[in-house]
């Protein structure tokens, strides 16, 4: 574990290889699972802000959980999530002609409809913030359906705090992953890495 601030980041996010493959997984992490995602409690605002910009391209299916219970609600652990559709794929996924699902909230984002990208937990992916009162942990989720994406990072031998980048200045700031890059190269240096 290497701590930036009051961040403890995984040995695994800088040694492990990551590079989504869209091609080859179909945007199955929005699709899989039996929760939806991590929610920030500021996030369900600003879901509900992009809704009449997304809300024609839901699914009849996904509209009627969004009616019945919001954008979000409590999973079994108390975690707010993002609403899903019969235990499964999230309310904000829809797909194109291939079969390929892709996140709507970000689709209105790139379309220029929206200043939310999506939740910051869909942007971290795969990596997992955990809260520990004054510490967050930000830990490497390891998950079946992103094989495809842990051999093309491989290939392209890029640890997932690179192919992270973005999001985790999202989430911690550009000075925190400034941070993070110095701790790396020291490390390097030392040969733990």
């Amino acid at each position: 574990m290497l701590q930036i601030q009051n961040v403890v980041v995984s040995f695994d996010l800088l040694k492990e290889k990551f590079l989504c493959d869209l091609g080859a997984c179909h945007g199955a992490c929005c699709i899989e699972g039996d929760a939806g995602a991590p929610l920030e409690l500021d996030e369900v605002a600003q879901i509900e802000d992009v809704l009449p910009h997304i809300w024609d391209t839901l699914a009849p299916r996904a509209r009627e959980v969004i009616e019945r219970q919001g954008v979000a609600y409590n999973d079994p652990e108390g975690e707010l999530v993002t609403s899903i559709v019969d235990g499964k794929d999230c309310v904000f996924t829809c797909y194109d002609n291939q079969g390929c699902c892709y996140c709507a909230i970000e689709r209105a984002f790139r379309e220029g409809k929206s200043k939310f990208l999506k939740p910051v937990s869909c942007h971290l992916y795969p990596a997992r913030v955990s809260d520990f009162g004054p510490y967050k942990a930000v830990n490497y989720h390891r998950w079946d359906v992103c094989r495809a994406a842990v051999l093309r990072g491989q290939q392209h031998d890029l640890p997932v705090y690179r192919f992270l980048r973005e999001p985790l200045i999202r989430r911690f700031g550009a000075d925190w992953y400034a941070e993070l890059e110095t701790a790396v190269a020291e490390l390097k240096k030392q040969g733990m890495l």
